[in-house]
């Protein structure tokens, strides 16, 4: 049944491949530049800075964005395609008849790889430019080709990994005595050694706060005291960057390939491009390629013009051949997203262990492309958590939502080690996660039992919005629902909380605070509220304000979540989904407010349940 249910879940990847595509093309048409800007995929008016050519031969062009748009966080990162427009003095849009990539992008600037300088010179002629994400074919397809290797593949690693991940098989595992770490915990420890001693595969489950990275980096250190370089995976940039950055105060030399999103120095170091341009060859490939750009833009003919240009051409071929060999030779470990481990510079690499963080929110396709590349997969992540990102209904209800790790934690769940003790959270906020999701497994570590705040407070304290003068509302099509009176108790509550702390103190300890919702349209609201609130205006930026999926990994010691659900009806649409409220009330080191309508989330057994055990603790 093994090739099968992999051609069903191609199926289903089609399927919401063309649910994108289509939803992709009509909110374009449906919806004006102003609601694209503030949903973070267009930017417009948007202004060019330079154009060169990067360490890796690409035509790049710099685009920057209006300073009083820093607020509204963009979608753009690396590897996203996107189309440029100009819009005409009636308002129309005209795209401009070519496509690009995003190099990399940080809050006001991107760097965009174009095709051509026919594409420069187009761009310079716009009169207002804008940029927009355009519908990015380019995972899809390396997804659907993994589908496909891993369909056909017989007699080789890729056939017996696809076996053993949906098959109840017993895994082979090396044989040696455990090695101590005292620096860990007993379950982090175990975790390591399951790790050294998987010869097919690992799984991590961490739960909140009890140390994943930390337990994920120290099985990568020991790896590669056994192995000269591993692969790390995760499916986003951020999860990726996190990871290395860790790795990175271990002493562990990291290659980045693909340009983190979030490009601090430390990170740009790494990268593979920087370390191109660093390689003492460098200098002369840069001269050798000026050359070639113009020998050829001259276009002079002749049998000694042709020579010079293969002379040329092959001296550009060695050079970058040697300093790739350097570059990949002297990294310990290759870091880049599942999607990004298809890029051309790793054809031809092969790992014996590839490492996949936060795989519980990553397609099973998109782990295969990854996995084609290693001999042994280790997964690290929850999926009780943060899942993958699927669009279409029917896809999700066909099943295309199982991921990889969920499907080997119940084919071989003696590969699986979960990580028992948790370090981020007072144990009244952590208990009612341990109950319901890990089977009441998950313990508090004795530091963090009572951590407060104020004395004598009640770690969780739920608020009823449901006598609110006001309910939910939609705002734009496929944009979100929006609370607004829930939006300013929140604020409000916050306030006061504050206060009752103490400006002063909040400054000197450097507490920090999260507001979360899970609609995008309550977040911008919010956003707009603290930045109008005079006593929240000296901490700004101790407040962060965002969904539950741009929390995943973070903690912050105050957490305020905002519902927003509050109809007659009872409906409370995707919080349905209740690993996305495991994040959100798991986030709070010391204190957690939820503000939402008892009377619409009670009728569903979780909310009920966790609104009376918040209850009992106050009473």
């Amino acid at each position: 049944m093994t090739v099968n249910d992999l051609q069903r879940q191609r199926l289903l990847l089609q399927l919401e491949y063309e649910h994108e595509r289509e939803e992709f093309r009509r909110l374009t048409q449906a919806m004006g530049i102003g609601r694209r800007v503030k949903r973070g995929d267009c930017w417009w008016p948007a202004t060019l800075g330079r154009s060169y050519y990067n360490s890796l031969n690409q035509l790049v062009v710099e685009v920057n964005r209006s300073p009083d748009e820093a607020d509204v966080e963009h979608n753009f990162e690396h590897g996203r395609q996107v189309a440029f427009f100009d819009v005409s003095g009636t308002d129309d849009i005209n795209y401009l008849d070519f496509s690009a990539t995003v190099n990399y992008a940080e809050s006001l600037r991107m760097v965009v790889i174009v095709p051509n300088e026919a594409a420069v010179a187009k761009l310079h002629g716009a009169q207002r430019l804008g940029v927009s994400l355009s519908f990015d074919e380019t995972t899809h397809r390396l997804m659907m080709g993994a589908l496909d290797r891993v369909i056909k593949a017989r007699g080789n690693r890729l056939a017996e990994l696809r076996d053993i991940f949906y098959h109840r098989s017993l895994t082979k595992q090396f044989t040696f005595a455990p090695l101590r770490f005292p620096w860990l915990n007993a379950t982090q420890e175990q975790a390591v050694n399951e790790v050294l001693r998987a010869k097919d595969v690992a799984v991590v489950h961490g739960p909140p706060g009890t140390g994943k990275t930390t337990t994920l980096v120290e099985a990568i250190y020991e790896t590669l005291h056994r192995e000269s370089q591993v692969l790390v995976c995760a499916q986003s940039n951020m999860a990726v960057d996190w990871i290395s950055e860790r790795l990175m105060e271990r002493g562990v030399d990291v290659l980045r390939v693909g340009n983190p999103t979030r490009v601090t120095d430390a990170m740009l170091a790494q990268t593979y491009e920087r370390r191109f341009e660093d390689h003492p060859d460098y200098p002369q490939l840069w001269a050798a390629r000026k050359t070639l750009r113009e020998m050829r833009a001259s276009r002079h003919g002749g049998e000694s013009y042709h020579q010079r240009i293969d002379r040329l051409k092959s001296r550009i071929a060695e050079l970058e051949v040697n300093i790739h060999n350097t570059i990949m030779g002297n990294a310990r470990v290759i870091a880049c997203t599942l999607a990004g481990s298809a890029n051309r510079v790793l054809d031809g690499t092969h790992f014996a262990t590839l490492f996949i963080d936060e795989a519980a929110q990553a397609l099973e396709a998109a782990c295969w492309i990854a996995i084609a590349r290693a001999n042994r997969v280790i997964l690290a992540g929850d999926h009780c958590q943060l899942p993958p990102t699927i669009k279409c209904v029917e896809a999700l209800r066909g099943g295309l939502g199982t991921t990889l790790m969920e499907r080997i934690v119940t084919t071989n769940p003696q590969v699986v080690t979960l990580l028992k003790v948790q370090y981020r959270m007072n144990d009244d906020i952590m208990r009612f996660s341990s109950d319901w999701f890990y089977g009441s497994q998950v313990e508090s570590a004795p530091q963090v039992r009572h951590r407060s705040i104020l004395d004598w407070e009640t770690a969780i304290t739920w608020i009823d919005t449901c006598d609110l003068d006001g309910q939910e509302e939609m705002v734009g099509d496929g944009y979100g629902r929006i609370n607004r009176a829930e939006a300013q108790l929140t604020i409000a509550t916050l306030t006061g909380y504050v206060e009752r702390i103490g400006r002063e103190r909040m400054l000197d300890e450097h507490l920090d605070v999260a507001i979360i919702s899970p609609y995008r349209a309550q977040v911008q609201h919010l956003r707009q509220l603290v930045r109008r609130n005079d006593t929240l205006r000296p901490l700004r930026n101790r407040i962060a304000v965002n969904t539950v999926d741009g929390f995943q990994g973070q903690e912050r010691d105050i957490v305020i979540i905002s519902l927003v659900r509050a109809n007659d009806e009872g409906q409370i649409g995707f919080l349905r989904d209740l690993r996305r409220m495991n994040v959100a009330i798991t986030r709070a080191r010391c204190k957690l407010f939820i503000l939402g309508s008892v009377s619409t989330l009670t009728r569903h057994p979780f909310y009920r349940k966790l609104y009376h055990y918040v209850q009992q603790l106050n009473d």
